[in-house]
């Protein structure tokens, strides 16, 4: 198990109260808190290292460029690809999941083509793909969500949901199928999707290309691009202990090197002349203009903290904490999703009978508790449980079974506010 009190010393926020009381962070699926050691790494870049990268001859810009595909290595290694050029630098999952659209899908998805994805998405793994298809005339399937709040995998009625008919993942794909774009894990429900099962059914019925938003998955779980057998993968820096404004595409290489730039300008270019321009090689071609070089490296800083916790020991303690706080809060709330923890993130999502989640949230906070109330950028998955809000508990490494305590006994007090009005 963790060194837990001595993992939260390297949390300077940790020390904080609110409102009197000593902060419980429970807000980790939005974002998470930063250790010092990724502090103390963005500090030392701007104080001792900072230069632009890239041809830059002086010793600043080597040192800086340096440290940035230094980072660029750390996490190739990090979700287990051999190959650092693979990994591209974005601002965010969302961008990494644009950059694909316009890069990739501009150019390969046509009319009356297909685009998979599921009902429990995030917005930024939706929005995107309902815009390209509405732009290219193609038609976008939805993958149902059981009571369980799983994936439907096979069979079952086709339904209508929000005028969209919604069905098992088995009935949406096809020979038009051109992409299925899924989350690893649910950051409404927590869920945990049966990657493995998910990619041999698409391969087998299938030429699609297959995109995986990590952004809830790579926090938390040992990751191995090589065994996955996708197309890409996209995460953010800011849920994984690193700094906000830094995020990755990992993608196949031989894909990357056939989509165009996304962007133009700066560095991202091989030749220019007035007439014509040639691009930069990997990864830099999709890196246009000065990077985040210092947010590179804090995240870089953030893989080498994981490493030292280990990715096992990291979903160890997720599962005993869920596992923990599913016991705990049962017949005090309404728990949404699925009740196996094995199945299940560090995410609890829970509304308290008669009471507004915002007003469940707002309260909690009077007490030093933060958690996250509303769509969570889900708002299909959280309208198809019969919700227009719902409350978000979500963990961390630095949480501890006594804050999980802390938060079951103020829900009382929550529910006492409300009884009195």
């Amino acid at each position: 198990m963790f060194e837990i009190e001595k993992i939260r010393e390297d949390f300077p926020i940790l020390e904080r109260e609110i409102n009197g009381y000593p902060l419980v962070y429970l807000d980790n699926a939005a974002t998470t808190q930063k250790p010092k050691q990724v502090i103390e790494a963005i500090v030392d870049y701007y104080e001792n290292h900072n230069a632009n990268v890239h041809r830059g001859i002086h010793t600043l810009s080597e040192e800086a460029t340096s440290m940035v595909e230094n980072a660029r290595l750390k996490i190739a290694r990090f979700i287990g690809s051999n190959d650092e050029k693979e990994i591209i630098f974005v601002r965010n999952a969302s961008e990494a999941i644009n950059l694909v659209m316009y890069s990739w899908g501009e150019k390969n998805i046509g009319k009356g083509d297909e685009v998979v994805v599921s009902l429990m998405e995030h917005h930024s793994n939706l929005v995107t793909w309902q815009m390209l298809c509405q732009k290219k005339g193609a038609v976008l399937r939805v993958v149902d969500v059981d009571e369980g709040g799983e994936i439907r995998m096979r069979g079952g009625e086709k339904r209508e949901f929000q005028g969209v008919r919604v069905m098992s993942l088995e009935q949406t794909l096809g020979g038009k199928t051109k992409l299925v774009a899924i989350t690893a894990v649910s950051n409404v429900l927590g869920t945990v999707n049966p990657l493995e099962k998910i990619v041999k059914m698409v391969r087998a019925k299938t030429k699609a290309k297959i995109l995986i938003d990590g952004s809830q998955s790579v926090p938390v779980m040992k990751t191995e691009v090589g065994k996955m057998g996708v197309d890409w993968l996209v995460f953010s820096g800011h849920k994984m202990l690193g700094p906000t404004g830094i995020g990755v595409l990992w993608g196949r290489r031989e894909i990357l090197e056939e989509m165009p730039p996304f962007l133009y300008g700066g560095d991202m270019i091989g030749q220019v002349e007035l007439g014509k321009s040639e691009w930069n090689e990997l990864p830099w071609k999709f890196e246009a203009g000065t990077p985040n070089m210092a947010g590179m490296v804090g995240l870089g800083a953030a893989v080498d903290y994981l490493e030292d916790l280990g990715m096992n020991e990291v979903w160890k303690h997720e599962q005993d904490l869920v596992a923990y706080a599913l016991e705990k809060i049962k017949g005090k709330a309404e728990v949404y999703g699925t009740g196996d923890y094995k199945k299940r993130a560090g995410v609890v999502t829970f509304n308290l009978p008669g009471i507004h989640a915002h007003d469940t949230a707002q309260v909690l906070d009077g007490f030093g508790i933060a958690i996250r109330s509303g769509q969570h950028c889900g708002a299909p998955v959280v309208e198809s449980l019969g919700e227009m809000a719902v409350a978000r508990a979500s963990v961390y490494v630095y949480n501890t079974r006594a804050e999980i305590d802390y938060l079951i006994d103020k829900l009382v007090e929550v529910k006492k506010v409300f009884r009195k009005r």
